[in-house]
């Protein structure tokens, strides 16, 4: 027996032996490729070949090339689009589906039904809606409220905010559920207190469920800021493998996968601007984590 803990020596090593296997995942499959990537981002690699050491080039090409600008500022208003919209939105939801009265359970499962539906199927389901002959087209034209179709998807800004729509309407579900969550650990006594003195369902909202979930906005915040900067298939989906006229809805990962595949894909390239859109992500956390901090004190 050890005299620290008591168990028989042979057996100290068992909680590792159990940890062992999700350790080697964690190696295998994140911290591995996350340093190669590193050490790939100081080079020339290509697909078919490796590179020779480059030092900063491929981060000064990258500052200096207007795709990535334009792939930037992408990501960045997609972000603070889609942000704002997925912290008050789900929200919003979660309130109206609180309330305990008969059939609440399917609209519950109703808004939650697209986060478990395939990203590829609710691209395409957008795709037919907003093409130039589909749905909401085919209505504006009926109602005589266009003469000729909108271009959601063969406009660049228009295809980014078709996007955008698709990217909050696909998150509303999952956000709610965390809303939910918090809104369940909110004192009742709080609002029956409000409620004697007068307070409306507004002013009770504003006064006592903000302030009670405000820790939960702000972790919702951050989650959708890291999602709203990997978006990929939305723009992939509606926009096509150019990321719409001239690539001019590209974000920060389509420009990555574009430059990084193929026979004459520049890995090394790509690596650098994945390691700049990870630096990007690395300070949205941090500022969420700053100021969730800030809300605990």
């Amino acid at each position: 027996m050890t005299a620290d803990s008591g168990l028989p020596h042979r057996t100290w090593w068992t909680p590792y032996l159990f940890l062992a296997p999700g350790l080697a995942m964690v190696l295998l499959f994140s911290l591995w490729p996350f340093v190669n990537t590193v050490v790939l981002s100081f080079t020339d690699a290509r697909i078919l070949r490796g590179g020779g050491f480059v030092g900063l080039d491929n981060y000064r090409r990258a500052f200096a090339d207007p795709d990535f600008w334009v792939a930037t500022g992408n990501s960045v208003l997609y972000l603070l689009v889609v942000v704002p919209c997925l912290v008050l939105l789900p929200l919003a939801l979660a309130v109206l589906v609180q309330a305990k009265i008969p059939g609440i359970g399917f609209f519950r499962s109703a808004f939650y039904t697209p986060v478990i539906a395939s990203a590829v199927v609710v691209g395409l389901i957008w795709q037919w809606v907003l093409r130039s002959d589909g749905l909401v087209n085919t209505v504006f034209r009926r109602l005589h409220l266009v003469s000729e179709p909108v271009p959601f998807l063969t406009d660049s800004t228009m295809l980014l905010v078709s996007a955008m729509i698709v990217t909050v309407w696909k998150g509303l579900g999952y956000y709610m559920v965390f809303y939910l969550a918090a809104l369940g650990n909110v004192p009742a006594s709080l609002h029956e207190a409000a409620a004697i003195d007068g307070a409306g369902p507004v002013r009770r909202f504003f006064s006592i469920t903000v302030p009670q979930v405000k820790p939960m906005m702000l972790l919702v915040g951050t989650l959708s800021a890291i999602s709203a900067l990997r978006v990929f298939t939305e723009i992939y989906i509606l926009g096509g493998e150019s990321g719409g006229p001239g690539g001019g809805a590209r974000t920060l990962p389509f420009l990555i996968r574009q430059v990084g595949l193929g026979f004459s894909g520049e890995t090394g390239y790509a690596s650098a601007v994945s390691i700049l859109l990870f630096l990007l992500t690395l300070v949205f956390s941090l500022l969420g984590r700053r100021l969730t901090k800030g809300d605990e004190t």
